[in-house]
């Protein structure tokens, strides 16, 4: 049995009616910059996410990038993170010349320690940035605490967690703003790179309006220097439609975990330290992934492989030991969660098609592995 990562053609195939009648809208209109789609997406994802105001742009990392620029981050700020993301997160603080400063992960959801943040604080520091890493939302009531205290803004990076939620309130309707991927594997994906800015201050939306069209505000008039990161509104189009069905697919995902729960409960590979399962703490997760902690993990997935199922390491080495970031000094050792974590963590088909039959074969491979 073939088990892939991630199976887009199933879900295009279940809403392609609704997905070619938008884009041939937009092919009729040849209105493909900015426009009435983007207008309506960006309605629609402000309601999705609270009643914030929604800023479509070019990607999850030019979101996290416009944020940055609209905080007026440059060289000599300092802006806090962490070390077990994907690369945009830091990279974004580095390419305006800023510092990315890493505070350590806690073991259990992954995400940014709040216990360790303020020690990290320093009259150079600007922004927090935490991470909803896996579709599950850091523990923000601390981290604002801080911010509030240090007068600090703070980027939730929420590119992985759209839905997801914490005592109540949404991904991205929390900190000073929200930015947000529409990756085509992410659980709202587009066809091809796009992303979204949330702010509940409207003054800040405009301002990130603004730079998204090279600081010009009217026409060929430059208020600011901004740059070229305007949602398409072909995949505006696209994400409108996919917005509709994205509760459904979240709840589908949520029953996958549920049952992958289950199953390994069942197979007797739970409560040990061969494998760990995840762990849901906020009020709602949305399974971006499912990500495992296991013994031996190179070697359980080349024999995941074998069995035809498809996992990936997200990520396999942590930021502060990635060499472009070798400037900043940090040593392995440094921040010993991340590291475990990326020597340990795999994640397994979590898809919202995937069958009954699918996921046994998932659990039954791992289980197989664990026993020869």
């Amino acid at each position: 049995m073939n088990v892939p990562l991630l199976d887009l053609k199933a879900q295009y195939q279940s809403i392609r009616r609704e997905i070619d009648a938008a884009v041939a809208e937009v092919f009729e209109s040849q209105h493909f910059i900015l426009g009435p789609h983007v207008k309506e997406c960006e309605a629609a994802l402000a309601r999705y996410c609270g009643g914030v105001h929604a800023v479509g742009v070019s990607s999850g990392t030019d979101a996290l990038l416009l944020a940055l620029m609209a905080e007026g981050i440059g060289p000599g700020d300092e802006v806090i993170t962490s070390p077990y993301t994907f690369f945009a997160t830091a990279g974004s603080v580095a390419r305006l010349g800023a510092k990315p400063v890493f505070v350590d992960i806690e073991p259990v959801t992954f995400n940014l320690d709040p216990a360790l943040l303020e020690a990290a604080v320093t009259p150079r520091t600007r922004v927090l940035m935490p991470v909803h890493l896996y579709g599950q939302m850091a523990d923000m009531d601390p981290i604002l605490e801080v911010a509030r205290r240090q007068n600090l803004a703070v980027i939730e990076d929420a590119c992985q967690a759209i839905g997801a939620a914490y005592k109540g309130r949404q991904a991205g309707a929390i900190g000073t703003y929200g930015a947000f991927s529409f990756f085509p594997s992410k659980n709202l994906g587009g066809a091809g790179d796009g992303g979204f800015l949330s702010t509940t201050d409207q003054a800040r939306a405009e301002k990130l309006a603004i730079l998204r069209v090279h600081g010009m505000e009217p026409k060929y008039y430059h208020r600011f220097i901004g740059g070229n990161f305007r949602l398409d509104a072909l995949q505006a189009a696209v994400i409108t439609v996919k917005l509709r069905h994205l509760d459904d697919w979240t709840r589908r995902r949520q029953a996958n975990a549920l049952r992958y729960d289950r199953l390994f409960a069942a197979a007797g590979l739970t409560g040990g330290k061969r494998l760990q399962i995840p762990r849901t703490v906020t009020d709602r997760h949305v399974f971006n992934q499912y990500v495992i902690r296991a013994e031996r993990r190179d070697e359980l997935r080349a024999f995941l492989q074998e069995r035809k199922v498809g996992t990936e390491v997200y990520y396999p080495v942590p930021l502060h030991l990635q060499e472009c970031f070798a400037y900043l000094g940090h040593k392995p050792g440094a921040f010993p969660e991340s590291e475990k974590a990326a020597r340990e963590t795999l994640a397994l088909p979590i898809y919202p098609e995937l069958s009954d039959e699918q996921a046994a074969h998932v659990v039954d491979s791992v289980a197989a592995f664990f026993e020869a």
